[in-house]
């Protein structure tokens, strides 16, 4: 009798279109990211510093666009590096500049430092954001060099907000981070931290006194460390998996569906923040669920804002966005169908919920999923107000 060797399930043959990605993939920019958990621990100042080492070494490197806030150390690491000049743009009767991509792109060179990554461009450039610049770098076969801070994040914005006060304007999809092959954490002490903003290194002397008695305070700082420091230990873990998830003899465990609840409030954002942070964790797909008590059409401007804002949200998290309306269904009934049909394993539910979402604080919602589904885990969320 013949014997007939199978082909281990982890070692199949590429698909064409698996073999058309790898080959994108292999054309493509490689991105490296510096990290900090805060504004003035180094990040500029070490990318510069490899910037002029790869120099040495017979790299192409240039400039894009660098942020030195007036740090002296950091504008002696400038010298010799060569600039691709910005890209003016007038806007209400001023000139403002930015980073020059098509100038970039023409340039070809091996490497291109761009600071400031989570900055909004002016009106009028190619891109919003700044990291969409650095994609159409990267997409050219260019290097990328470039620097963030942790607060940046999209998904740690609520936890950014509950540890200083502070509301970050300028954010970043995680998904982005993502694609970086190489992220480097700068990392500095709180103390050596608040030293080097005393000693003028950081910010010019008239905001010194405010900087260390609000956004510097060693409290925050420790926070903030310590949430650089998990969140670039977490890139790693999956880096490594991806490297080795291959060679796994089976599933390493269930397959998590997150499904995030949002109503017209003011805490939506921050449940789909949170489902984006435990489904990265879980490796998990994400789906966020509005229930419109009312015909769509009939959405006023502020709904529809509103709706969009979250679809944004979903494209940056890579989610789903569901918009449905409820009819004659109670929205525990929308939830269950849509659990059942997505095959969800998790649902986050905001705790703060008004009018029809009122029940959710009466538990009757959670009761009557409990009661309809099984092996459903159920996330009550505090708007932490």
């Amino acid at each position: 009798m013949k014997s007939v060797k199978q082909e281990h399930p982890y070692f199949r043959k590429k698909t064409p279109e698996e073999l058309l990605d790898e080959i994108v993939q292999s054309n493509r920019g490689k991105l490296k990211l510096y990290i900090g958990a805060s504004p003035g621990v180094g990040k500029s100042y070490k990318m510069l510093q490899d910037a002029r080492d790869l120099r040495k070494e017979g790299k192409d490197v240039v400039i894009g666009l660098i942020e030195t806030h007036g740090r002296k150390e950091t504008e002696e690491q400038i010298k010799n590096l060569e600039f691709v000049p910005l890209m003016s743009i007038d806007y209400k009767g001023k000139t403002f500049y930015e980073l020059n991509v098509q100038a970039i792109i023409a340039r070809k060179p091996d490497i291109v430092i761009v600071d400031e990554l989570a900055h909004t461009n002016i009106p009028g450039s190619i891109h919003l954001k700044r990291y969409m610049d650095v994609e159409d770098i990267l997409e050219a076969g260019i290097d990328v060099m470039s620097a963030v801070n942790i607060q940046h994040l999209e998904s740690v914005n609520d936890i950014i907000q509950q540890i200083t006060g502070v509301t970050v304007r300028e954010r970043i999809p995680d998904t982005f981070m993502k694609k970086a092959n190489e992220t480097q954490l700068i990392d500095i002490t709180p103390e050596a931290l608040r030293k080097r903003l005393t000693e003028g290194k950081i910010y010019h002397p008239e905001k010194i006194e405010q900087s260390l008695s609000h956004f510097f305070t060693t409290t925050n700082l420790s926070a903030l460390r310590e949430l650089a420091l998990r969140e670039i230990a977490n890139d790693v873990d999956e880096k490594i998996e991806q490297i080795s998830g291959d060679l796994q003899d089976g599933p390493i465990g269930v397959y998590e569906k997150i499904l995030v609840c949002v109503h017209f409030g003011p805490t939506a954002e921050k449940l789909i923040r949170r489902g984006w942070r435990m489904a990265n964790r879980l490796k998990a797909d994400l789906f966020i669920l509005n229930i419109a008590s009312e015909d769509m059409d009939s959405f006023n401007q502020e709904k529809r804002q509103k709706i969009q804002q979250w679809k944004i949200l979903a494209d940056q998290f890579n989610a789903e966005f569901l918009l449905e309306e409820q009819g004659k269904r109670k929205p525990a009934e929308v939830i269950i169908e849509i659990a059942k049909k997505y095959h969800i394993t998790q649902i986050l539910l905001g705790q703060s919920a008004r009018t029809r979402w009122e029940e959710i604080r009466k538990g009757s919602i959670v009761n009557t999923i409990m009661r309809k589904t099984s092996n459903i885990d159920i996330h009550i969320v505090s708007d932490g107000r």
